[in-house]
């Protein structure tokens, strides 16, 4: 007792003169540069190891808040050292579930890992310290010794964390299966407000469960350096990163270095009960949305796929006020902010005016499903366009999920309230998820749906895009020879199983290796026949997967050229266009000739693939007549595109040294050409297109594409406009984002002059960005000097007198140069595309 009253009051003589010192410098620093904050610490001996600290700015947090114990955090792992002294004065009570009569006591070394990081006592002159200094841990015992467990222990431990106080659960564990049972388990903590914290995993694979749940505060590792760890999990759900490598509490009251996203889940779950601390009124999404606000952006600008939203910073978590919309500004393409494809977030509109622009990046094809939550009544129009171009516009209803179909890459999400008049901020939260394509494959869940296999060599990609997906493939032998088949994937979400059956003969299955890890079958010696394949996720894991899988069947057999004869002109084998053929250079002085007619004029691509390792292969065109048109030459692939007129064609392949091992592939493809497109032909738009094209006011682009449905751009519109009206004159511009090398730089100059076009207020043009229909028509009324008729009633049902651009589209309808929809409206936000633009266009052209 004596002790602790002297080290109190040398304490507090400390404490004295260090706040004397620190105002005598204070009114010395005044109207200059304010005092360096003197980061917080404590007096335990080990704390110099805990080098993470100083990563996440935990010392400069303790400056504000250093615990919370008024809030229960359940550690859901092998329990907990509870006789450790730098743990036992922060611990409650606790469960263990594998053998109710036992206390929850750690027997494998993990759980008290990851106790000791989040809430080993601070300022007790002993070991270390952790983020909390003082807490109430809740250790629940879920995993078995060797630290193995199943979602039903791990669901029922979410369960009684929940229901008996805890407000965060710490999840350092995971698995690579969904599970209906733990989906419904997160969903009750999140209706119960409380918050989960899941590792991602250690494997460098995708992000496991429970972390891969929408709800779920995802965190991954990362290192000294700032970057993710390779062995941290990465994907589509990963919220923040931590340090991977930490010094904590370990078995017997002892210490020792730890790694892994195990041990960076516990620093975010601890941040986020300070930052709770700050602000009691908040929900849970609404911690989890200050953590991401509040993290150190690391690598690509905004969220990203290897690091979330970048670095845990426990100073600004406990300091920065809490945004209703972290994504602002956001209102233009250009300031689109990138969100996960498979999570919550929330955000806001200002008001009916406001445009929130996102961006995810879909890993593959397939559908994204957006599913809103905000005030009744209202409703969000969603405009979308895919990694491809294509656009969709759709209106979103709270609580009911929209899907919007995507193409791998980036794609642009913009939203608004539906109602334009709401002068009010309306916060929403927005649940992203991520639906992989259905494989080209399909239907082929059973065996007399096999999908039927060229006899040779090759590698497919496929899915599993429902629950128990299996797929059949039938492989015909034609020649006896070996054969071998290799089953990969790129996500551990897939543990493949490969089964083999000659048809009437023994089956193979092979289930050799885990979650990710290929399979493979060797079968030397196979005669002609059909050999069945089944390709399937292991029973357990039966919900869809948004992953590939990889069947690569190596058939080394001796061939027959199925096309023979075809050595001469006149032997020439008659191909359908878009159509494979299979063909062998089985001799030195073979000669392969095909025959192909076009009944219209069309752009042609003649391809040859899958040239065998080492060999050179010729291809010479002729025409009808067999006069010399074009020829290439080379190895692994060739290709041929042309402009041709009607009329037959020959195509003569042959190689440097023969090969009867593997076949190459031959296709010839046609795609007829209009107006020296290939995409508009039968378009609705054809007219206006092929008008506009022979004025050479517009063009297409470089592959014989007008692509009539892509949303036309600001620089793209400036420049058919200024050679529709012969512009000539120009003015200096400046814009901060058009110099003088841009292709549309003298456009957007003489555009500028007659007032056509004008920039924003921040000096940029943003050539790019994709232009409204009411720009459209705006842009197009200058052009013809109309300034807008303010008489009359608007004619279209979702404008008003309220709106800019009401005058010009009085005055531009009552011209009859446009029109609406069939249901009155003429949706002025939507994006323009390039042939609504040229067909306006043409209606004002004389």
């Amino acid at each position: 007792m004596d002790m602790f009253r002297k080290k109190t009051t040398t304490k507090l003589l400390q404490w004295i003169i260090g706040l004397a010192l620190f105002v005598l410098f204070s009114g010395i620093a005044y109207g200059k540069e304010p005092p360096v904050v003197i980061a917080a610490r404590g007096d335990d001996p080990l704390t110099e190891k805990q080098t993470y600290l100083q990563l996440i700015q935990a010392e400069q947090a303790w400056n504000t808040v250093k615990a919370n114990a008024s809030l229960v955090i359940a550690i859901v792992d092998t329990g907990v050292d509870l006789n450790h002294p730098d743990l036992q004065p922060n611990l409650v009570p606790g469960v263990n579930l594998l053998n109710s009569k036992k206390l929850p006591q750690d027997d494998n070394g993990h759980g008290t890992n990851v106790a000791g990081v989040l809430a080993a006592v601070g300022n007790n002159d002993k070991g270390i310290t952790g983020i909390m200094w003082s807490a109430q841990i809740m250790p629940v015992k879920a995993l078995e010794a060797d630290g193995s467990g199943g979602e039903a222990k791990l669901a029922e431990g979410i369960r009684y964390a929940v229901d008996h106080g805890a407000k965060i659960v710490v999840l350092s564990l995971g698995i690579n299966k969904y599970s209906a049972l733990m989906s419904e388990t997160v969903k009750y903590a999140e209706e119960q407000d409380v918050l989960l914290v899941a590792a991602t995993g250690n494997e460098g694979n995708s992000v496991k469960y429970p972390a891969a749940y929408s709800t779920v505060l995802a965190v991954g590792g990362m290192t000294a350096d700032g970057t993710a760890d390779k062995r941290s999990n990465k994907g589509l759900e990963i919220d923040l990163v931590a340090p991977w490598d930490v010094f904590t509490t370990a078995l017997g009251g002892d210490y020792e270095y730890k790694d892994g996203t195990s041990m960076a889940a516990p620093q975010v779950a601890a941040v986020a009960a300070l930052a709770w601390s700050q602000h009691p009124g908040l929900k849970a999404y609404q911690i989890r949305q200050l953590l991401r606000q509040t993290a150190e952006d690391l690598g690509e600008s905004g969220w990203d796929a290897s690091t979330g939203y970048g670095l845990l910073r426990a100073d600004r978590a406990v300091t920065e006020a809490p945004l209703v919309d972290m994504y602002e500004p956001n209102n233009r393409k250009d300031q689109a902010k990138s969100i996960s494809i498979s999570k919550m977030v929330t955000a806001s509109f200002t008001g009916g005016s406001d445009l929130d622009w996102f961006y995810v990046d879909a890993p593959y094809d397939g559908t994204a499903e957006l599913m809103f939550e905000l005030q009744a009544g209202q409703q969000i129009t969603v405009q979308h366009t895919d990694a491809a171009g294509t656009f969709t516009s759709v209106a979103a209803d709270p609580g009911t999920p929209i899907q919007l179909k995507v193409s791998k890459g980036r794609s642009y999400v913009l939203l608004q309230l539906a109602n334009r008049n709401v002068k009010t901020e309306v916060s929403y939260r927005l649940t992203t998820s991520f639906t992989i394509y259905r494989d080209q494959f399909e239907d082929n869940d059973r065996q007399f749906k096999a999908y039927v296999l060229p006899s040779q060599s090759l590698s497919i990609t496929g899915t599993f895009h429902q629950e128990d997906d299996q797929d059949w493939f039938e492989f015909p032998v034609e020649q006896s020879g070996s054969l071998r088949i290799e089953l990969s994937t790129d996500t551990a979400r897939i543990d493949p199983v490969l089964f083999v059956q000659k048809q009437g003969e023994k089956a193979y299955t092979v289930d050799d290796n885990e979650d990710g890890v290929s399979e493979t079958l060797q079968l030397p010696k196979i005669f002609p026949g059909s050999y069945y394949i089944r390709v399937n996720n292991v029973k357990e894991y039966s919900f869809p997967v948004n992953g590939e899988y990889t069947l690569t069947i190596h058939y080394d057999a001796l061939h027959m050229d199925p096309n023979e004869p075809n050595g001469r002109s006149y032997q020439a084998t008659t191909v359908s266009l878009g159509t494979p053929y299979y063909g062998l250079v089985d001799k030195a002085e073979d000669l392969d000739w095909y025959q192909f007619v076009l009944t219209e004029e069309s752009l042609v691509q003649v391809d040859v693939t899958d040239i065998p390792d080492g060999t050179s292969m010729y291809l010479t065109m002729y025409d009808g007549t067999v006069k010399l048109l074009y020829s290439t030459s080379g190895a692994e692939a060739l290709q041929i595109a042309q402009q041709l007129p009607v009329g037959t064609y020959y195509v003569k392949l042959n190689a440097n040294v023969p090969f009867d091992r593997s076949f190459y592939k031959f296709v010839v493809d046609g795609k007829p050409i209009v107006g020296g497109f290939t995409d508009i032909r039968g378009h609705w738009a054809q007219d206006a297109v092929l008008a506009l094209t022979q004025k050479q006011i517009v063009n297409g682009y470089d592959n014989f594409t007008f692509r009539p449905d892509q949303t036309i751009t600001r620089a793209e519109a400036t420049a058919i406009l200024g050679r529709a009206f012969k512009l000539t004159q120009a003015q200096t511009i400046s814009y901060t984002d058009v110099r003088t090398a841009h292709w549309a730089y003298t456009w957007i100059a003489r555009a500028a002059s007659k007032g056509i076009v004008n920039g924003y207020p921040d000096q940029t043009f943003a050539p790019d960005q994709p232009v409204s229909r009411m720009e459209m028509t705006s842009m197009i009324a200058r052009s013809m000097n109309l300034t807008g008729e303010p008489r009359g009633t608007v004619p279209f049902t979702d404008v008003d007198d309220s709106y800019w651009g009401s005058g010009i589209l009085k005055q531009m309808k009552a011209g009859g140069w446009i029109s609406g929809y069939d249901n009155g409206a003429y949706r002025p936000d939507q994006q323009a595309t390039r042939a609504e633009f040229v067909t306006m266009l043409t209606k004002i052209m004389p």
